[in-house]
C-alpha cells in the first residue's frame, strides 16, 4: 500500500452511545498528535489510543492530528472510523 497522504481535514463517526467521532488534520511535520476524550477513559483510554494509532500505521499515515471524541466504541468501530476519516482526507 503507498503512502497515505492526508490532504485536508476530514471527520467520520457520531457522539451516539457505543460510537466514535474522528477529526483528522493534516500537519506539515511532526508525527501523530492525538487528543482523546473518552467516557471510558480510566478503564480503556490506553486501548484506544493503541488501536487509533495501529490502524493509522498499517494504513501508512503519518504527520496529522487527531481528535477522537469516544463513546464507548469496539475496536472495530474505531478502526473502521479512522479509516474512513484517513480515507476522506487524502
Amino acid at each position: 500500500m503507498l503512502d497515505m497522504k492526508i490532504k485536508k481535514p476530514a471527520k467520520s463517526g457520531t457522539m451516539e452511545s457505543n460510537d466514535i467521532y474522528i477529526m483528522i488534520q493534516p500537519k506539515e511535520h511532526g508525527g501523530i498528535t492525538l487528543d482523546l476524550e473518552s467516557i471510558v477513559m480510566d478503564q480503556f483510554g490506553e486501548k484506544i489510543k493503541e488501536v487509533i494509532l495501529e490502524t493509522l500505521k498499517n494504513l501508512k499515515v503519518e504527520n496529522v492530528h487527531v481528535v477522537a471524541k469516544d463513546r464507548g466504541a469496539l475496536d472495530c468501530t474505531i478502526r473502521a472510523r479512522v479509516e474512513t476519516a484517513v480515507k476522506r482526507a487524502m
